[in-house]
């Protein structure tokens, strides 16, 4: 029988590891090409909400994309965990120092804040954590299933963002998982067909 759980799990610390290992200087100019090329999109324009993640001290940093999307008069959100639940609500933030840490060390809008309807009609974009991506629009994230759970309700385009050389020909799924519809990397963005 085929363990996809303990399959993921070796794939996550494998690439965590080589996450981890990437130089400073290096995975800054890798994310700002990664924001430079949603801000470069032409997609970009259309989108009136996106919803971002704050970055853990290895992930992509996406600071710079939420700093321009809101001097560009877009609505930014950041997803808040749901204590005694595996579901998460993003909250529209104005600015960044809106952020604090909470859940797992990861940094959150405050409860209080407005939540993303996922009902509303809007042009959202929601960019998702990934510590690798499959060119199908697989990932295989912390193991959790947050983002899984909320992209069943979110009706916008879900991308995810992870360095080029995270992203493989294919990766482990199960049929809970979601796919993305698109992978931004430092390369390009990547449009899954």
């Amino acid at each position: 029988m085929h363990d996809i759980k303990a399959e993921k799990n070796g794939l996550r610390a494998e690439f965590l590891s080589k996450r981890r290992a990437i130089p400073v200087d290096i995975k800054k100019e890798l994310d700002r090409r990664i924001c430079e090329n949603v801000i470069n999109c032409r997609s970009y324009k259309y989108y009136d909400t996106i919803l971002l993640f704050a970055a853990l001290p290895d992930e992509p940093d996406l600071s710079a994309l939420a700093e321009k999307a809101l001097s560009d008069g877009k609505r930014v959100a950041y997803p808040r965990c749901i204590p005694g639940t595996r579901d998460m609500r993003f909250h529209f933030v104005t600015d960044l120092s809106q952020l604090k840490q909470g859940s797992y060390g990861i940094y959150e809008p405050d409860a209080d804040l407005p939540v993303f309807d996922t009902s509303a009609q809007s042009c959202s974009l929601c960019i998702i954590p990934a510590v690798i991506s499959d060119k199908a629009g697989y990932r295989i994230g912390y193991g959790g299933g947050y983002y899984d759970r909320f992209l069943n309700k979110f009706g916008g385009a879900a991308a995810t963002a992870v360095y080029s050389g995270f992203v493989k020909d294919a990766v482990p799924h199960g049929k809970y998982d979601k796919k993305a519809d698109m992978i931004i990397t430092e390369g390009g963005i990547y449009q899954i067909v």
